[in-house]
């Protein structure tokens, strides 16, 4: 059955075709079973690791990415060498592979569009993406996965998590600050002092005032790090990483890390420019929040235009955005376990307490340095 399936942000759109086709493909040596196409090298690298780390106990099945910015010759030779059952990449460099015969796709039977509404949009790579298709057998599953989708292209069979008016980015708490542009930098440092925050993604309209934005919070002793597209795919791919193990709290990003980036330890995303549409606030504000957890999103709004554009996300996704109050409660968008309140508790309570800390501390990464300085704090935050 061929699927589209649209669900907001961090709601587990990639452990779906992730886990559904690992456990349809059977692997064949030599033989490319899935295909999974996307728009950016970041989400293509995620998407591989995640089916590496799904595939853990599936030693049989094998997956591998590819995507501009690496030198062509490798990616023919690992082909060679030791062809994948599962290959990830962006549309110009599967589609510089399969015409060079060094990818043969005559034998899948699953053919996947992450994000695909970013990609059928740009013309470019629609085309390269009907190419690819075509390369494909005609007997074979298609799904298609995004947080948003326009009618435009939505055939008849659609899978909806809930309907559009109820996408409404549920545990998100947002809010807006009406101020003028030369507030901003003085608004933001504010914020990030008074703040409870694991980890935070500022987001900016462009390349140069990303660079110069986090230049500002670097001279200023905040822990941060941009990612924009001026910089090489390696350097990206580092400093997204980087972030991702929790080495930086502060992402001062483009628009480029707006869809579809899993960074579980994000619970605060700052608009310090307005997104330019009702869809990019969606992506950018849904890196906050994921996977269920609380989350809070704060937006700048400093001219006619911005206004627009916040009145139109409150219209399409029916929530009501207020303005940010002098005093925000920190457990509306950040979870905390008091350390008193575990030392207070007798019985069995308190191993379920220890249990459910000792759980979330593994999942997060957290060195025994860093539990310090939280449990020197009493408290720590989830």
């Amino acid at each position: 059955m061929d699927v589209i399936c649209q669900a907001k942000s961090g709601m587990g759109k990639t452990a779906v075709f992730v886990l559904s086709t690992l456990q349809q493909v059977d692997p064949v040596p030599g033989q490319v079973a899935a295909l999974v196409l996307c728009h950016t090298r970041e989400l293509a690298y995620q998407i591989c690791h995640e089916f590496e780390r799904f595939s853990t106990y599936l030693p049989d099945i094998k997956a591998a990415v590819f995507y501009g910015g690496v030198n062509i010759k490798v990616h023919k030779e690992l082909l060679k060498n030791e062809c994948p059952h599962i290959v990830v990449g962006t549309p110009g460099r599967i589609l510089a592979l399969a015409r060079d015969k060094d990818l043969g796709l005559k034998n899948v039977r699953h053919f996947i569009l992450d994000e695909c509404d970013k990609m059928l949009e740009s013309l470019d790579m629609r085309r390269d993406v009907q190419e690819i298709f075509k390369l494909t057998p005609h007997d074979k599953q298609v799904m298609m996965f995004s947080a948003t989708l326009s009618k435009e292209i939505r055939p008849p069979m659609e899978i909806y998590v809930d309907d559009e008016a109820k996408l409404t980015l549920h545990g998100l708490v947002q809010h807006y600050i009406k101020l003028q542009e030369s507030e901003k930098n003085r608004k933001l440092n504010d914020l990030l002092d008074a703040l409870d925050f694991n980890q935070v993604v500022i987001f900016v309209k462009s390349v140069s005032r990303a660079a110069e934005l986090n230049k500002l919070l670097v001279e200023c002793n905040f822990p941060s790090i941009c990612i924009h597209s001026a910089m090489s795919q390696e350097e990206r791919l580092k400093r997204y990483k980087g972030f991702k193990e929790g080495k930086q709290r502060i992402l001062v990003a483009t628009d480029l890390v707006g869809r579809g980036i899993d960074i579980e330890r994000v619970n605060i995303v700052i608009n310090y420019d307005m997104p330019d549409s009702a869809d990019t606030y969606l992506h950018r504000v849904g890196r906050a929040g994921r996977f269920g957890t609380k989350g809070l999103a704060i937006t700048f709004v400093s001219s006619t235009a911005d206004s627009e554009v916040l009145n139109q996300v409150q219209s399409r996704f029916e929530v009501d955005i207020k303005e940010l109050p002098e005093q925000i409660d920190t457990s509306t968008y950040s979870k905390t376990c008091q350390i008193d309140d575990v030392l207070d508790n007798r019985g069995g309570e308190i191993r379920k307490i220890f249990a459910h800390i000792e759980g979330w501390i593994r999942w997060h990464l957290i060195n025994l340095s860093a539990l310090t300085q939280y449990l020197t704090k009493n408290v720590i935050l989830f």
